[in-house]
């Protein structure tokens, strides 16, 4: 395997995986930061030029692209649906307002790619997949607002729709992953 992904999350091949991990943070940044400075396509492009990147690299594009496809679907669904209720307000949502904005459309981009690459070692721990999505979901989202880039109008319960969502979905995303990289 010479492939970005396939090699990221193996032994002994802690440079790429290291890389992909600063690529994907830095492009969070560039997300989180652009919305909370009024530049939330900047943060976009960012974001979708690190996934295009890592897509080209990585030895299965069509599996990513699916995985991208449903990460996107699901992310639109449940962050829309986190600013209907009120309890999260986003940065950056003037185009569309009823709707997710682009940047936060962005990091679930950048969250599907590296479901077979950084976060491989959890499609067989899917229950310690709920865990860490219930634990770093909201502490992202909390992140964010401290960054300017979302207000939690009710933080207690937006927290908990949080964790509860996320503990949902990652081990969901995880074993779409699992099943489609495979095949």
């Amino acid at each position: 395997m010479t492939a970005l992904h396939a090699r990221a999350g193996a032994p002994g091949h802690l440079p790429r995986f290291a890389a992909m991990l600063i690529a994907y943070q830095g492009a969070w940044f560039a997300c989180v930061l652009g919305a909370a400075h009024g530049l939330p396509w900047a943060g976009t492009v960012v974001g979708l030029a690190v996934v295009a990147a890592f897509v080209m690299l990585g030895d299965r594009p069509s599996v990513d692209a699916k995985l991208i496809a449903v990460a996107v679907a699901v992310g639109l669904a449940w962050d829309t649906a986190m600013a209907q209720s009120g309890w999260v307000a986003y940065a950056g949502r003037e185009p569309l307002a009823s709707l997710a904005p682009g940047w936060i459309l962005a990091l679930w981009a950048l969250f599907a790619v590296v479901l077979r690459g950084p976060l491989r070692w959890l499609h067989a721990r899917l229950p310690v997949a709920a865990v860490l999505g219930a634990i770093g979901g909201p502490l992202s989202y909390a992140a964010a607002e401290r960054m300017g880039a979302i207000t939690m109008r009710e933080p207690a319960q937006a927290t908990v729709a949080l964790a509860l969502g996320w503990a949902a979905i990652t081990p969901l995303l995880l074993a779409l992953a699992r099943r489609w990289d495979a095949r």
